[in-house]
């Protein structure tokens, strides 16, 4: 068995309103600018491997109000990292003690992943990393799933994907991955633990 692991919402607790909060006077204005100009549909373009810089100049010219804010979202893009969910590192750990294969695909911009490796060590315990920016292809498309199963030399009926999206989970059931829906990080051991101990009953 393998495992193949999404990052943010699994390992990392992203969330630009962890930065931008002390930017606002209001929620409601915060919201406001979350749900209307830096919106997680626009960020995931950058995810699939927009420039940063395209993507300012984009929202600068739709909302000229908001430069400032706008220019500041990835600058400070580690700044809406609160930190890591320990007890993921920790299954991680035990995985890599007991041999298994753990693969990471991440939708993540190129540019912003950058230094991640050396600022988070935890990340080259992982035997391979698949990053969204980098091939200029995002989740929920199949292509990346299948890059991945070339990429990581993959068996999706043996390989379990791990995803807090769920729009991910249904493309990755599409190709016969196993599957955990992770939408509570704290349950990852609960989880994976099941999926072992049916593998093991094969």
């Amino acid at each position: 068995m393998k495992f193949l692991f999404d990052l943010g919402g699994i390992f990392f607790d992203w969330n630009p309103k962890y930065f931008y909060i002390n930017f606002f006077k209001t929620q409601q204005e915060l919201n406001y600018f979350l749900n209307n100009v830096c919106t997680l549909e626009w960020n995931l373009k950058q995810d699939g491997g927009r420039l940063i810089k395209e993507a300012e100049e984009e929202l600068i010219e739709k909302y000229p109000k908001y430069v400032k804010e706008i220019k500041l979202y990835y600058p400070n893009h580690r700044k809406m990292i609160r930190g890591v969910f320990q007890n993921s590192i920790d299954v991680l750990s035990h995985l890599h003690e007991q041999n298994f294969l753990c693969y990471v695909l991440s939708n993540w911009s190129a540019e912003t992943f950058q230094g991640m490796t050396d600022e988070y060590p935890f990340l080259k315990k992982f035997d391979g990393l698949l990053i969204s920016g980098i091939e200029k292809m995002i989740k929920p498309n199949l292509e990346i799933f299948n890059l991945a199963i070339k990429r990581f030399k993959l068996i999706p009926k043996e390989t379990v994907f791990i995803d807090d999206n769920l729009h991910n989970i249904n493309a990755a059931k599409k190709l016969n991955f196993r599957t955990i829906h992770l939408s509570n990080p704290y349950l990852i051991k609960k989880k994976i633990n099941i999926h072992l101990n049916s593998f093991s009953k094969i």
